[in-house]
């Protein structure tokens, strides 16, 4: 992909003040509030760029024993390792000194928390959609799922929640237990009406900023930072302990004053110490992996997978290739 090195803060556009050295700890923490994968998917430190997750492969079996002198038969448990890479996502805001000399805004607090949304978001797509994904990353969670047969497309049922049942028993017998739900921005508004059979609500909002919306008495994060595709899928149902996401290295920023900005080419776009410019760098190295372990109910691994997916009326349950 091409270096993006044009996008310049000009003396037009608001900007000014100094970068604080408190505000690196709160935007590593508004990081994971950017992201469903981050915020739902199990973390794991990484001290390498590669870090191997054993994943079960062979289920050990028992056998009958033939009479009182029968021969008792051997058996075995095995393992196979699934490789999670730490990729790099990466951004570089430059802006001229005179800019922040004569700017009454203090515009790297303002710049700082929208560069953490942005890392959300890429990883977002990446891992949700495939949208510019590393090769080291495996297919994206929602074609997967569709791919594996786990859809449900919407209307199949008398109401979304007659679908959100079925899609949550295909999940079931493959052995996965659905423990949480990612869906497009305004869903929730679908929701609200809908009860089972009992006419109890299956949907209860959120009533306070830090406790989730539940969905059939798990967590549901509407994805508002960008990076929902709603013409592909509706509701994303996941058994989001087996997502891995591997930290390498968290979100952190360098102030640049010396440097030389070059597009793909190496032609120099911006010599920050010529041209009297700093420039913010961000960067955050981060892997992702699906875990697809062999289970007692279905030993086909084309035939099984951890998540699932409703699909909106108008997309066909075959949508195999998105992200791919």
């Amino acid at each position: 992909m091409a270096s993006n090195v044009k996008d310049i803060i000009s003396a037009q556009e608001l900007g000014g003040g100094l970068i604080p050295t408190q505000f690196a700890t709160e935007i590593i923490q508004n990081a994971p509030q950017s992201s469903v994968v981050l915020s739902r998917a199990t973390r794991v430190p990484m001290s390498t760029r590669t870090r191997t997750q054993p994943v079960l492969d062979t289920l050990p079996m028992a056998y009958w024993v033939g009479g009182d002198t029968g021969l008792k038969q051997t058996t075995k448990q095995n393992w196979k390792g699934l490789t999670i890479t730490a990729e790099e996502l990466a951004a570089i805001v430059p802006i001229p000194e005179a800019v922040i000399a004569d700017s009454a805004i203090p515009l790297w607090p303002e710049i700082m928390p929208r560069l953490s949304a942005a890392i959300g978001l890429a990883l977002d797509q990446a891992a949700l959609f495939g949208v510019n994904k590393p090769s080291s990353f495996p297919t994206a969670v929602v074609p997967a799922a569709i791919s594996a047969g786990n859809v449900v497309a919407e209307g199949t049922g008398t109401d979304l929640a007659v679908d959100v049942a079925s899609l949550g028993q295909k999940l079931a017998k493959q052995g996965f237990a659905g423990n949480g739900f990612a869906s497009s921005p305004g869903l929730t508004w679908k929701l609200i009406g809908l009860r089972n059979a009992n006419g109890t609500p299956i949907f209860v909002p959120s009533l306070a900023e830090s406790t989730p919306a539940t969905l059939y008495g798990y967590p549901l994060n509407e994805v508002t930072n960008g990076a929902w595709n709603a013409d592909v899928a509706e509701l994303l149902l996941a058994d989001w302990l087996k997502f891995v996401v591997g930290v390498r290295q968290d979100i952190s920023y360098k102030l640049l004053d010396q440097s030389v900005i070059s597009d793909d080419d190496g032609k120099i776009i911006l010599n920050l110490a010529q041209q009297d410019s700093v420039a913010l760098r961000v960067t955050f190295r981060v892997g992702f992996q699906v875990a697809n372990p062999l289970t007692e109910l279905q030993s086909n691994a084309t035939k099984r997978y951890p998540a699932g997916v409703i699909t909106p009326k108008a997309v066909a349950p075959a949508v195999g290739g998105v992200g791919k």
